[in-house]
C-alpha cells in the first residue's frame, strides 16, 4: 500500500465475536463460566499432583505443567474480552496488543511441545517399561520442560519483534477477540514478507517435527499393544495413553481446522468463533479428560479435601 496511507499506531479495536448488543450479555455470562470452569479444573489437578506423592511421577509432572499452561492460556485472552463486553469498550493498546499476543504465542507452543513430550513419555512407559525409570528421570523431565519453555519463549519472541516493525494503516480493526498474529499481519500496510515467511517456517519446523514426533510415538505404541499377549495387558496399556490421545486429537484438529479452513472461507468473524474451540474449549475440556476414568486423580483429590470424587 500507498507509504501515505501509514499512521501511527497507540491502540486497536477489537471486534470481538459479535457485534450484536443483544447478544453480549450471553457472551459474556458463556466465556465468564467456560473460564472459571477451565481455572478451577486445571487449578486442582494441579494441586492434586503436587499435594499428593503418589502422583510424582514424570506422567503427572507433564499433566500438572499442561494444566498450568492452560490456565495462562486462556488468562491472555478471555479476560480482556469480558473486561470489553463489560465496559462495552473494544479498545486495546498497541503494547498491550503486543504484549497478549507474546504471551499467546508462548502458551500455544507450550501446549505443543508438552504434548509432543507426553507422547513419547507415554512411548517410553508402554515399549520400554523396564528402563522406563531409568530413562524419564527427574533430571530428563525437567530439562525437558525447561527446554519446552526456552523454545516457545524464542518463538514468541521471534514472532513478536517481528510485529513490531509493522507499519498499519487508518483501519485498526481486528475482527478477533485476541490480537491474533495473522490478523495483525492482514492490517498492516508495510511489507509483510518476512512476516509471513516466519509464520510459515515456524508452522514447518516446529508445528511439522512435533506432530511426527507424536504420530511415531503412537504408531510404536500401537505396534507394542498389538505384540502383548494378554487382553487385560493390552487394555491397561491402552488406557494410560487414551486420555494424552484424546487431548492430543482436540488440540491439533481444532487448531488446524481453524488455520486451513480461514483462507478458503475468507471469513474473519467465522475464524474468530472458529477459534474458541482451541482457545477456550480444548483447555476446559483437559481436566474432564484427564481426571473423570482416572483413579489416581480421583484418589488424589478425595485425600486432599476430604470428599467423594
Amino acid at each position: 500500500m500507498k507509504p501515505e496511507n501509514l499512521t501511527r499506531v497507540s491502540e486497536f479495536v477489537l471486534l470481538g465475536i459479535s457485534e450484536k448488543p443483544e447478544l453480549q450479555p450471553l457472551l459474556f455470562g458463556l466465556f465468564l463460566s467456560m473460564y472459571l470452569i477451565t481455572v478451577l479444573g486445571n487449578l486442582l489437578i494441579v494441586l492434586a499432583v503436587s499435594s499428593d506423592s503418589h502422583l510424582h511421577t514424570p506422567m503427572y509432572f507433564f499433566l500438572s505443567n499442561l494444566s498450568f499452561v492452560d490456565i495462562c492460556f486462556t488468562s491472555t485472552t478471555v479476560p480482556k474480552m469480558l473486561v470489553n463486553i463489560q465496559t462495552q469498550s473494544k479498545v486495546i493498546t498497541y503494547g498491550g496488543c503486543i504484549t497478549q499476543m507474546y504471551f499467546f504465542i508462548l502458551f500455544a507452543e507450550l501446549d505443543n511441545f508438552l504434548l509432543t513430550v507426553m507422547a513419547y513419555d507415554r512411548f517410553v512407559a508402554i515399549c520400554h517399561p523396564l528402563h522406563y525409570t531409568v530413562i524419564m528421570h527427574p533430571r530428563l523431565c525437567g530439562l525437558l520442560v525447561l527446554l519446552s519453555w526456552i523454545m516457545s519463549a524464542l518463538i514468541s519472541l521471534l514472532n513478536s519483534l517481528m510485529a513490531l516493525r509493522l507499519s498499519f494503516c487508518a483501519d485498526l480493526q481486528i475482527p478477533h477477540f485476541f490480537c491474533e498474529l495473522n490478523q495483525m499481519i492482514q492490517l498492516a500496510c508495510s511489507n509483510t514478507f518476512l512476516n509471513n515467511m516466519a509464520i510459515y517456517f515456524v508452522a514447518a519446523l516446529v508445528g511439522g517435527s512435533s506432530l511426527t514426533g507424536i504420530l511415531y510415538s503412537y504408531s510404536k505404541i500401537v505396534s507394542c499393544i498389538c505384540a502383548m499377549p494378554s487382553a487385560q495387558g493390552k487394555y491397561k496399556a491402552f488406557s494410560t495413553c487414551a486420555s494424552h490421545l484424546s487431548v492430543v486429537s482436540l488440540f491439533y484438529l481444532t487448531s488446524l481446522g481453524v488455520y486451513l479452513s480461514s483462507p478458503a472461507t475468507h471469513n474473519a468473524q467465522s475464524s474468530a468463533t472458529a477459534s474458541v474451540l482451541y482457545t477456550v474449549v480444548t483447555p476446559m475440556l483437559n481436566p474432564f479428560i484427564y481426571s473423570l476414568r482416572n483413579k489416581d486423580i480421583k484418589g488424589a483429590l478425595k485425600r486432599s479435601f476430604g470428599m467423594a470424587v
